[in-house]
């Protein structure tokens, strides 16, 4: 929504013309997208009803009225054991679940029922091919789920499990060797599989961020459904929802007369108007009311207001709903306000970016992490202390700890090596080992776990940036320092401690170097610097590896390292100008250092502690060989300091720093 209002705001006000096109599946009230998107609907606006679809969908609904959680789910795997019967040895199946360790369950069940009533030799393929092929396939899983399961024509599919195992049971299901196919969603959205019979066992679905049951969205629904019937053989296809008796009407109404999509904005309105605000577009709170009227909640609003909160009277006597739209964004001004993104000024409605809102924005950080931020940073952080922070933002509050975790977590606790005080099955406690465990390198056993470890990571980078961001902002040198380090850290997935010819890879992001010689040079404990003044034969011969003195001596002339001079000059008793040549000493090579190599140049007082000036130095490869002049002016203390510190870190190497203390 706010990518469009965005677009459509600025076409009117550059008369540059942007063309939206949307495509969605199960839209049903997409006259209000149509809207929304300025289409003209004579024109531009295309509908595919049921009519087009190739194979005509037959839907069963079943209501289960068993109260015990027990029954009602050995209930459910009956039904779908029977569902399956019907279809076996005719048409494969693929049945929908809700949760990961669900799909195996059910895999499982329906199998013991059919060893049970001696019908298992119907869900296998007649021809011996499809069984050796299953049997050959079985024992290559990494899955021991899918190793169990496999030879006896049944499959599971979910987000935990590797690339290599979701491939080979799409494959195994695709060529119709897997008869049923049990899934989560996931399937449904991102792998077109059709089966003849689709079963939804069960409609209730767990969702993280509120931590607790929820019932399908009529999209999933809809999509899960439209797995059923293959185009090229089938002429009909079979969807049988399973569910409990009293949700029956709900989905019975959902799929004749469907319920129209809402807009999502109001939970993240007050992190969309700060963009607006750092981009420069809203600058007062009537601004930012205009801001709403290009979006789908406003579509929304007026179709259904009594749903977004303005009452009959409101609505008719306020047409366009403009006062209601004012209050949504006060309230989202006052958010942003109180977490210190924006000064909002309540009697001139005027709104104002901040530093840290600007970081927030550019960072994609939400309001609630950074006010969590801005409490808590103090220009002392230890490293514990730092990914305790981490582990606090709000972007993981949904993060439960599983209780089939928790052996494993506490294995990581015992192997990572920046101490985690929290007890093991305390969230924060989870995100911080699964940041550390990425740091290291550690392999996970848990599926779930790796998926999560993925999620943490993916946040990782920006997250600890705008803690870095926020650190140069307060002119914090040392902790700005620390925090840099520790988002090379995670990119580069290695710790300080460790040697910096660890972050040379190959373009498939292979070591360079063997890991045993990256060990030997870790064991020797040889200072980095003294490296540089060795030949390549006497690299040989401190790791006792002849053949790889070369190769080691041309990596570390290639790791990025800049030699200073400063030249110092008073222009009043408080302000110096310093005039810095930079001289880049190491080979420029574009396979390893592209285009160009950015570095942060700092001024930094006699106690490291405040950064008295910071300014970025970008090296671009076809001036690599040549001297660079940088000039600024930097404020000092009276009385005056004996010395300051000029710092040059590059912005990606980790370890790749030059210091020149400077005195006047």
């Amino acid at each position: 929504e706010a990518i469009i209002a965005r677009a459509l705001r600025q076409v009117e006000s550059s008369l540059d013309m942007t063309r939206i096109v949307g495509i969605s599946a199960t839209l049903p009230n997409f006259e209000d997208v149509a809207t929304l998107l300025r289409v003209r609907p004579d024109k531009g606006l295309f509908f595919f009803d049921n009519s087009f679809r190739p194979v005509p969908l037959q839907q069963q609904y079943i209501g289960v009225t068993e109260k015990k959680a027990i029954k009602r789910f050995q209930l459910m795997n009956e039904l779908c054991y029977e569902k399956c019967l019907e279809q076996a040895g005719r048409n494969q199946v693929l049945i929908f679940v809700h949760s990961r360790k669900e799909t195996a369950k059910t895999a499982r069940a329906v199998r013991d029922l059919a060893l049970e009533r001696g019908t298992l030799g119907r869900f296998l393929s007649d021809d011996s091919a499809s069984r050796e092929v299953l049997a050959e396939e079985a024992p290559l899983c990494r899955s021991p789920d899918l190793q169990e399961l496999l030879q006896y024509g049944f499959a599971c599919h979910h987000a935990g499990m590797t690339r290599e195992d979701r491939s080979r049971v799409e494959e195994l299901f695709d060529d119709g060797h897997v008869k049923v196919l049990v899934s989560t969603a996931t399937l449904a959205w991102g792998v077109n599989l059709p089966a003849h019979t689709v079963i939804i066992k069960g409609t209730q679905v767990y969702n993280p961020e509120k931590g607790a049951w929820v019932e399908l969205s009529p999209l999933d629904m809809m999509q899960m459904i439209g797995r059923a019937g293959r185009p090229q053989h089938d002429t009909e296809g079979e969807g049988i929802i399973l569910t409990t008796h009293q949700e029956l009407q709900y989905y019975l109404s959902l799929l004749n007369q469907q319920l129209p999509i809402e807009s999502q904005l109001v939970p993240r309105l007050a992190d969309n108007l700060n963009a607006e605000v750092v981009l420069g577009s809203v600058t007062s709170a009537k601004e930012g009311a205009d801001w709403l009227g290009y979006t789908y909640l406003f579509v929304r609003m007026l179709r259904n207001p009594a749903l977004y909160g303005a009452s009959e009277a409101e609505a008719r006597a306020d047409e366009l709903l403009e006062a209601r739209r004012l209050d949504l964004v006060h309230a989202a001004a006052l958010q942003l306000d109180r977490a210190g993104l924006v000064r909002f000024a309540r009697r001139t409605g005027s709104i104002q970016a901040t530093d840290l809102g600007r970081v927030a924005a550019h960072y994609y950080v939400g309001h609630e992490t950074m006010s969590l931020y801005n409490d808590y940073l103090k220009p002392t952080l230890t490293d514990i202390e730092v990914f305790r922070l981490f582990a606090l933002s709000k972007e993981f509050a949904h993060m439960g700890v599983r209780e089939e975790e928790k052996a494993e977590l506490l294995k990581l606790v015992e192997r990572v090596p920046v101490p985690v005080k929290e007890a093991v099955d305390e969230p924060t406690c989870k995100v911080n080992v699964l940041l550390q465990a990425h740091i290291s390198g550690l392999k996970l056993d848990g599926f779930a776990l790796a998926a999560d470890m993925v999620y943490v990571t993916q946040s990782a980078g920006r997250l600890l940036r705008a803690l870095h961001e926020i650190a140069l902002k307060r002119g914090w040198a040392a902790l700005a320092h620390k925090l840099l380090g520790t988002c090379l850290m995670v990119d580069r997935r290695m710790w300080l401690a460790q040697t910096p010819l660890r972050q040379f890879r190959t373009a498939r992001g292979e070591p360079v170097l063997p890991e045993d010689v990256i060990r030997k040079i870790e064991k020797k404990d040889f200072p980095w610097e003294r490296l540089y003044d060795l030949q390549p034969h006497e690299i040989g011969e401190l790791v006792r590896y002849p053949k790889m003195g070369k190769t080691i001596h041309r990596l570390v002339h290639q790791f990025p390292r800049l030699e200073l001079a400063a030249h110092v000059q008073p222009i009043t008793r408080t302000v110096l100008r310093i005039e810095l040549t930079i001289t880049p000493d190491f080979a420029f090579d574009h396979r390893v250092h592209g285009g160009a190599e950015l570095f942060h140049v700092l001024v930094e007082d006699v106690d490291g502690e405040a950064i008295l000036h910071h300014e970025l130095f970008v090296l671009k490869a076809k001036f690599a060989e040549e001297d660079h002049t940088l000039t600024f002016t930097v404020p000092i203390a009276d009385p005056l300091p004996p010395t300051c510190f000029v710092r040059a870190v590059s912005d990606r190497w980790l370890g790749a720093e030059t210091v020149l203390p400077v005195s006047f």
